[in-house]
Formats: structure tokens, sequence, C-alpha cells
């Protein structure tokens, strides 16, 4: 990976997923801090994710990447859980059923279906891990609670959102504008603690 120069405060976003990209550069904007992604420079290996929360998924990931790097590294890890499926997929949200979502959203429904409902409570979990030389420096965590939908509704949305509804606002995650979203989603909750640490600590994303 290229190092932008010594004086620059720098962060270095550890994930290559387009849509939680997008929805972290829309919390972080207006920091004076250049972000950077796993596609700029050279290609980092992907670590294997053996945690069993998000919270160890997120540390794992955020270590990995600042010790391959040798940036200041954010990554978070997040996923669904719906409680009528014993809170499935879980941790495992990005790899269950493989990677067609349309596939998933059919298996979710069948499986929901094979214990007698329909729809279910359920919840989206955002877990943020900050390292830098070696450490965690800043965690957090965003839960938004909803319930799934019989059938995928909206396109604003990425992963589980069209599944994901939101009674407060009576629409799905994927029907909210970005600026909805952020304000009320697990990863806006998480990532704008986030903003508010670099804020307060505005030496952390200066490399050494």
């Amino acid at each position: 990976m290229t190092a932008p120069p010594a004086s620059a405060r720098t962060l270095l976003v550890a994930t290559t997923n387009t849509g939680k990209l997008r929805e972290i550069r829309g919390i972080l904007e207006g920091l004076p801090i250049q972000l950077l992604t796993l596609r700029d420079g050279a290609e980092i290996p992907e670590p294997e994710e053996t945690g069993h929360t998000f919270a160890e998924n997120a540390r794992l990931k955020a270590l990995y990447y600042a010790g391959a790097s040798g940036l200041p590294s954010v990554a978070d890890d997040s996923g669904l859980e719906i409680e009528a499926l014993d809170n499935a997929p879980g941790v495992l949200s990005a790899r269950w059923e493989g990677t067609d979502y349309a596939i998933k959203f059919r298996r979710i429904q069948q499986l929901l279906h094979e214990r007698g409902v329909g729809r279910s409570p359920a919840r989206f979990v955002c877990h943020v891990a900050l390292a830098r030389d070696g450490k965690i420096v800043f965690e957090s965590e965003g839960i938004v609670r909803g319930e799934t939908t019989a059938e995928p509704r909206g396109t604003n949305g990425f992963g589980y959102d069209p599944i994901f509804f939101y009674p407060p606002l009576g629409r799905t995650l994927a029907e909210l504008s970005s600026t909805e979203k952020a304000a009320v989603s697990h990863r806006g909750q998480a990532f704008a603690a986030l903003r508010e640490y670099l804020l307060a600590h505005p030496n952390l994303t200066v490399r050494p």
C-alpha cells in the first residue's frame, strides 16, 4: 500500500464492500482526514475471520490491517440477527448461504415458514474497532431493531436492508434515503461515535 506523506492525517478503512464504503464516507465526511481504502495501493490479503462475535472479528481485522499497512485502521463487523432463527445468520451474515442476496432472502423465508412464522423480530448489529501501533484504541457498537419482511422492498440499501423493516419510520432500510439511514442504522450509530472520537483526538491519525 502506498503511504501518504508523513505529516498527513490518514485513516485506512478496512473494507472492500462498496455499500459500506459509501456509507462510511458519508458519515465521516468533513473530517480533516485522508480516508484510504483497501483498493488504494498494493493488495493486502484478507484475514480469516475466526471470531465468534462481531466485536472479535472487528478487532481482528483492525489489528491485522493496521499491522499490514502501517496506518491507523478502522474495521467493522456487522450482520443481521433474526430472533425466530436463533439469531442467524449473525456473524456469518456476509457468507451465509452464498453471496446472492435474492437466494439468501428466499432461504430466510423458507426457514421462517418451517418454524410457522412469516415475519420475525430482528436486529442489525455493527461493531467498529480502530487500531494503531498494535493495539485497539477505540471501539463502538450500534444496534437497530426491527423485523423481517415477507418480500424485499426498496433499492437504496445493500445486503439485507430490503428485508429489514424499521417500525419508527414505517419502511425498510432500503427504502430510506442515505441521510435517514445514517441517522438510525447500526453502522450510522457506530461510525458517528467514531467520528466524535476522531474529532476529540486530532493526533491519532497523524502517522508517526
